[in-house]
This record gives C-alpha cells, structure tokens and sequence, in this order.
C-alpha cells in the first residue's frame, strides 16, 4: 500500500490524512476513490470533495481494493464497503488489501487467505504470504520462501531467502542472503530466476534482478546495472547506476545523475521525463552553466 500523509488543523482538531491510491480489479469491479482520515484518534474516509462518507470510528483502516478495505476495531480487523458496512466480520488479528477476489488475512501467528464473502481459502498455517500473481503466490516458513498454487498446495518448497512474484512465467529469487523481517527486505546473497516448478532457468549469481519485462530484465552486477535476456545472457553491459524496466521498448537509466532512454540494444535514444522534470526544476543559472 502507497500512502501520503498530510496534517491539517481546523480550529484545535488536528486531521491527518493518508491520500491512498487504488487499483482497478480484473473482475470489472471499481473502487470508491475515498481517502482516509483521523478524527480524534477514530479513522473513517473522505471523498474526493473532502466530504465524510464514512464516519471516523476505527481504530485504524487500510485502503479500499475491489469495493472492501480493511478497518481494525480494538485488536481486531475485518471489512468493510463502500457505504461503511461491515462486509467481513472483524475477526482477524491481521488483514492485508484484497487482489483478484483473494485477501491475506492472520489468525494467531499464522496466514491464509479468504475470498470477498470472508470464507477461508486457503486456512492460515504459513509464517507470511503475498498476493497471487500467475496462479502462484510467495509463502514463508521460518525463515525460507516458496510458492504454492490457489488450493494452497506448496509448488516450490520453501528454500530460499527471498522471492519475487512471478512474472512471465519467471520468479526472481534470493540465496545466500539475510532477511530483515520488519520490512520484508533481503540483504546480500546472489538473485536468480526459476520456472513454476522451482527448478532455476539462471543460476544465481546477480547481485540484484529484477522481473522480465519484454524479454529482458534489469541485474546489477558488483555496481553497475545491464539487462540480461530469458537465457541469462547479457545483452546489454552493466554500465549504468540505475536501471528500469523496460516498456514500450525503451528502458530509463542513470548515469551519475542523469536519467536517459536507452533502446533494446543499449543505444541512448534521449533524455528521460525524469530528467526533463529535474533539469525544468534547475534555476535560469543553473541552465546556462551546463
């Protein structure tokens, strides 16, 4: 969840609201472009307009995704629509937003997922889990990852220090590295790619990866970032500071501190509109003493 968080005082009312930005949902479902808010330590949401629509009377909520969000009322959370309803009684010790008609929700220690009716799924048993993406989602037990199918069967058994979801057929993984639990992030260890049945198509030896995008993913080898292809070839050599995905066959890089657009042949086609909005942000002054 991406959120922002201003602070606004009308009169000794101090309301602080978090802007939350939705996804659109592969059942043709929308969601309420709503914005939460604090009242007196209560939570509730906003419209566009600035109106309540929804009374501030949690203790804490999430962001709405497929026409739910999640609220928390004393220790516990649930669901509710569009109008303030509860939809999924609060039961759970956790709940996470909801994605193609699945949600992660926590019970005790453990995680599972339930659909839009608040029937379990998959009954939670896992250390952690992510969303589904291809039919597959990531799970953690211990200290180790893997992935299983929607029926909640483990596919590839938990074996590494970090995942990726599956992206074109492909998942990026973790060996050899630390994990630090709080925020979910792998430090060290060499990144690789394996297919749906956990065997790898490149061996890890990146010192990041990133998904395949149009056929070539971004690695970063010692500093430097280049792209390799599906066979773990380099097709384009690590040269730069940063890299991204690649879309509409062009790809943002930095070098120093210079983003430009590079082609699939690692051609500089132009400046970037990252780098067009930093050099419209520099002075006259600056400008003419380039």
């Amino acid at each position: 969840m991406v959120m922002k968080r201003w602070l606004c005082r009308f009169g000794v009312i101090f309301i602080g609201i978090w802007m939350m930005f939705f996804c659109g949902t592969p059942h043709g479902q929308e969601s309420p472009t709503l914005r939460a808010v604090e009242i007196g330590h209560k939570w509730g949401f906003l419209n566009e307009d600035g109106q309540i629509v929804i009374q501030p009377q949690f203790d804490a909520v999430g962001t709405f995704s497929e026409g739910l969000a999640e609220v928390k009322v004393g220790n516990k959370w649930g669901y509710i629509d569009a109008t303030g309803g509860i939809a999924i009684h609060v039961q759970f010790d956790a709940a996470r937003a909801f994605w193609e008609g699945l949600a992660e929700v926590k019970v005790g220690n453990k995680w599972g997922y339930i659909d839009n009716m608040g029937k379990i799924i998959i009954p939670p048993q896992f250390d952690d889990i992510r969303k589904f993406s291809e039919g597959l989602a990531e799970i953690r037990v211990g200290p180790r990852w893997g992935f299983i199918n929607e029926k909640g069967e483990i596919v590839v058994k938990p074996q590494f220090d970090g995942t990726f979801r599956f992206f074109g057929g492909l998942a990026t993984v973790n060996v050899g590295g630390t994990s630090d639990r709080k925020y979910g992030l792998v430090r060290g260890g060499k990144w690789g790619y394996i297919d749906r049945t956990g065997q790898y198509v490149i061996n890890p030896r990146f010192d990041y990866a990133t998904d395949f995008h149009e056929e070539l993913a971004a690695v970063k080898i010692g500093k430097k970032w280049g792209y390799i292809d599906k066979t773990g070839k380099v097709v384009i050599h690590p040269e730069f500071d940063d890299a991204r995905n690649f879309s509409a066959g062009l790809a943002e890089v930095r070098i120093g501190g210079r983003w430009i657009l590079i082609d699939k042949m690692g051609k500089y086609v132009r400046f970037s509109d990252t780098e067009k909005e930093e050099r419209k942000e520099k002075t006259p002054t600056d400008a003419t003493n380039e």
